[in-house]
């Protein structure tokens, strides 16, 4: 059995390891590099293995950058809890948009899985086939080699809860097999590996479990968000004693971005979070028919809400929720007044900054996107979850809140109305209650972040700020 350590390899291994990347650099040596900042270039003097900068150097790895506003807080809450524990840290990204999130953070950032030959389309089977030995093979070793580059000189690679550990969305781009190849290049790389607060499921391919539970053999460190996400990893095959469960990273979000400064209004208002059908992958699958009775399900929602004296504010959580909107309205305008339709608001929207203000700016939330009723929730919110996926579920129960759920596949408009009356009724209490449970949650991870960046911080001799 091979053990690989990031701690102690003996000097052969070492030795050839140090030849084979220095090798690599020189093949890449013509090669632009994402990381063009002076600070992040290769010092080839260094050995991986012993980083010489006195700087600590973290990579972070997610689905960053691609308009979902969840992965956005993720990576907006772990880069605000670096900077405040380790300041002079110097951090950069792995993402499937590193434009975006160089433009828009301020780091410098790579692609997960890049665009090395634009593919182009050939009815021949046979010249298919050439393609991608020729040229499918040469490109994936090529985006090895930048890997290695990238990961040589860092201390840490963080992985986090953006969608990564399921096969829904295909094995590359963020898949299972890129988290793989990341994860094997970290630990080649002398990096510590760690998955903090990731969820995981469905996977529903052999090749997708298989890349996970290799992936995460690999990790120094590994936090899930829910007890779901860990059981559902043992019942595919792994399990290690000791992971921890931690919640969502969005909840260590600084208090700073809660703006409350709600427009006046004379009647309280209701956030209906929609969700587009394509993005829904639960492991019991949501059908066709499942989506529409959902959405004409909330149609009869809105319109007893408009009758209670509501105003509705309409919600995504991603900007493909955009075209679930659209359609949504269409049908609003179909069954309801013209002074009515003019109740029930859905402005434009394009931040994880933004989606807090329009949340902010209801009293009660009925979502369905996992980050949605997160930071509902975050914000003190009383909240109904419409759960398309265990990790929805899970939420609410962590939150105490359980009673407050229903499963998409079996939406009740006559539960749903008896849920709002009991959310209505309760609606003081149940604010005191979450506030509490949040500021639990956000103890929790402040636990967490000390836990992963003691061996730093004692090298560093930081002191820990706790709170934000």
């Amino acid at each position: 059995m091979i053990v690989l350590s990031a701690n102690a390899e003996c000097p052969p291994v070492l030795a050839l390891r140090n030849s084979i990347m220095t090798q690599a650099f020189v093949t890449l040596d013509s090669a632009s590099s994402p990381c063009s900042d002076s600070e992040h270039r290769l010092r080839r003097s260094e050995f991986p293995g012993h980083k010489a900068s006195s700087r600590v150097k973290i990579a972070l790895f997610g689905h960053f950058g691609v308009g979902n506003f969840g992965n956005e807080t993720t990576l907006q809450a772990l880069l605000c809890n670096l900077r405040r524990f380790m300041p002079d840290a110097l951090i950069s990204g792995i993402s499937t948009a590193p434009e975006i999130v160089t433009a828009r953070y301020g780091i410098s950032a790579v692609p997960i899985s890049g665009v090395i030959v634009t593919q182009w389309k050939l009815r021949n089977p046979v010249f298919r086939l050439a393609r991608k030995l020729l040229i499918g093979v040469t490109s994936e070793l090529y985006r090895w080699l930048k890997g290695i580059k990238t990961l040589w000189n860092q201390h840490m690679l963080v992985v986090v809860g953006t969608g990564l550990l399921t096969d829904a969305f295909g094995l590359g781009a963020w898949g299972p097999y890129s988290v793989f190849k990341w994860s094997l290049i970290a630990r080649l790389c002398g990096c510590r590996l760690m998955f903090v607060s990731v969820g995981a499921g469905p996977l529903n391919t052999r090749r997708g479990r298989f890349f996970v539970k290799l992936a995460l053999a690999l990790a120094n460190y590994r936090s899930y968000r829910d007890d779901a996400s860990r059981e559902y990893l043992r019942k595919v095959g792994f399990e290690r004693r000791g992971d921890a469960v931690y919640p969502d990273l969005a909840f260590s979000l600084p208090v700073r971005l809660q703006k409350r400064q709600r427009e006046e209004t004379r009647r309280p208002v209701v956030g209906l979070g929609l969700m587009l059908y394509s993005a829904m992958y639960g492991v019991e699958k949501t059908t066709e028919d499942h989506y529409e009775s959902y959405i004409r399900t909330l149609v009869l929602f809105v319109e007893w809400l408009l009758k209670r004296q509501y105003d509705v504010r309409l919600l995504i959580g991603d900007l493909s929720d955009i075209e679930a909107v659209q359609r949504f309205e269409s049908l609003l305008e179909e069954q309801l007044s013209t002074d009515d339709v003019r109740r029930v608001k859905a402005e434009p929207i394009g931040s994880a900054d933004e989606l807090l203000l329009q949340l902010d700016a209801t009293d009660l939330v009925v979502a369905t996107r996992f980050h949605n009723a997160l930071l509902a929730l975050y914000l003190d919110k009383p909240t109904i979850a419409i759960s398309f996926h265990h990790k929805c579920s899970s939420l609410m129960k962590q939150m105490g809140v359980s009673e407050y759920y229903q499963d998409i596949n079996h939406l009740s408009i006559e539960t749903l109305i008896e849920q709002f009356c009991d959310l209505e009724k309760n609606a003081s209490k149940l604010r005191v209650h979450i506030k509490r449970k949040a500021d639990e949650c956000r103890t929790a991870l402040d636990d967490q972040y000390t836990l992963i960046l003691r061996e730093f911080l004692t090298e560093t001799g930081k002191t820990i700020q706790k709170g934000l």
